[in-house]
């Protein structure tokens, strides 16, 4: 069988031909957003050769694309059978153009590549600010959305006095929010408001100060503020808290700032690349804590450039951030890092901001404490506003729903959920939070059976 090139479709003969089909996935990208390249075949005539296939070729193509692409390009390589011969095939999308390969834009024109002049550059970035991602239509539709994550978004919005209108529908509240285009789901709603989404979190403890031996690892899936409030609850729960007894009232300490880390959370999530199928990271060492996210920072400024706040924001997804915005999720654009910042001087903490090649990291340094200082997470009183029970944070929120289920213990999730304001997935977590720390256990079925609360 003879097979053709096209302007998304090109042919090698083999991976001594890696940098020019680097070139190719540029340029097909730039014209089309997805392409193919074949090795294996031969371009002139198209006739499949099969090539021999070493133990780290798929890497090693993998790896060649990664690196020499920016903005970076993570493409799908595999081996495939082709005519019974096997062949390699890399399969790459993206939106987030112009691309370059080795420091150069190109694009496709027929089945060559041709690199982009200056001023077809100047256009396509130009062009590039009107059709952002989270602009982009949605594959979801309004039955993804989660219902009980919009009406919470609204009670908050509506509380900071954000928002000038009423939850009636998911439709007519989306249309309002700007993330319906006609019928359709935009992709900041997909994020922002469906639980089955692309975003994950990524979160893990680790015995050292290196990635070597890890204690705990977990990844959170759902929408953009569950994950959001998941992130947080596990790393309040795990890093240290002492007791300040010079008052005469009890103060828990965090030895880094409650407010800094979710100030971290909440700005990986907002302004990381979609594009890129890498998840957002939490990381705790034992010197360190660092929130990683894949979106790599602006090349026109510097982090320490927003300390001030009188650095503008660049906005990568700019409807998601406006959204969260909207309930007080981030504040004024741009001043995140400014409040990390602030936070971290007026606790005595060091923090740092740190480009890196696949993105960006907040890294706060623990301090050292001594050990008298530290509250343990045997069962003391621990965290900010409660208790501590096998390194699990207690809320305020949770007090209050441990002292409903010991007055109701036959009460179900539902009218828990109705009686403390919040909807019943919130609620769903909180109990799963509980059972783990061993303060609640469920005795019996769901109907029927009742709460027993210890503690």
């Amino acid at each position: 069988m003879v097979f053709k090139e096209s302007e998304t479709v090109e042919f090698k003969k083999s991976t001594a031909e890696l940098k020019e089909a680097v070139i190719s996935i540029v340029a097909m990208l730039n014209k089309h957003g997805h392409g193919e390249v074949y090795f294996g075949i031969n371009d002139r005539n198209g006739k499949v050769l099969g090539m021999t296939i070493g133990r780290m070729t798929i890497k090693d193509v993998t790896q060649a694309v990664v690196d020499n692409t920016e903005p970076k390009v993570y493409p799908k390589v595999e081996t495939r059978k082709i005519d019974g011969k096997d062949c390699i095939v890399i399969e790459a999308k993206g939106s987030n153009g112009p691309y370059f390969a080795y420091g150069r834009a190109y694009l496709r024109v027929g089945e060559s590549n041709k690199g982009m002049s200056p001023q077809e550059l100047e256009e396509r970035i130009l062009e590039k600010r009107k059709f952002l991602w989270d602009k982009e239509v949605s594959e979801k539709t309004l039955a993804d959305v989660n219902e009980e994550a919009v009406k919470e978004f609204m009670r908050k919005a509506k509380t900071v006095k954000r928002v000038d209108f009423e939850f009636v529908n998911v439709k007519t509240t989306l249309h309002k929010l700007h993330l319906l285009e006609e019928n359709h789901l935009l992709r900041a709603a997909e994020v922002l408001f469906c639980d089955d989404n692309p975003l994950e979190v990524q979160a893990a403890i680790f015995a050292g100060t290196d990635k070597l031996t890890f204690l705990d690892i977990k990844s959170f899936k759902g929408n953009l503020f569950s994950l959001r409030q998941q992130a947080e609850v596990y790393v309040n729960g795990n890093m240290k808290w002492r007791a300040d007894l010079s008052e005469s009232r009890r103060k828990e300490i965090p030895e880094i700032s409650v407010r800094a880390i979710s100030e971290a959370v909440g700005n990986s999530l907002c302004h990381r690349d979609y594009s890129n199928p890498k998840g957002n990271e939490v990381a705790i060492f034992k010197d360190r804590i660092e929130i990683y996210n894949p979106g790599l920072f602006p090349k026109e400024v510097n982090p320490e450039d927003f300390f001030t706040g009188h650095e503008k924001s660049i906005l990568r997804n700019p409807l998601i951030a406006e959204t969260m915005y909207k309930s007080k999720d981030i504040e004024r654009w741009g001043s995140g890092i400014m409040r990390i910042h602030d936070e971290c001087i007026a606790a005595g903490v060091k923090v740092e901001f740190k480009r890196i090649k696949t993105g960006f990291v907040v890294v706060f340094y623990r301090p050292k404490w001594e050990e008298s200082e530290e509250i343990e997470k045997s069962g003391q009183t621990g965290g900010q506003t409660g208790g501590q029970r096998k390194g699990i944070f207690l809320s305020d929120k949770q007090k209050k729903i441990l002292e409903v289920l010991k007055n109701k213990p036959q009460i179900s999730r539902k009218e828990l959920a109705e009686e403390m304001g919040i909807n019943t997935s919130a609620i769903q977590k909180h109990l799963m939070k509980l059972k783990e720390a061993g303060y609640i256990k469920r005795i019996g079925p769901d109907f029927g059976g009742h709460w027993e609360v210890s503690g």
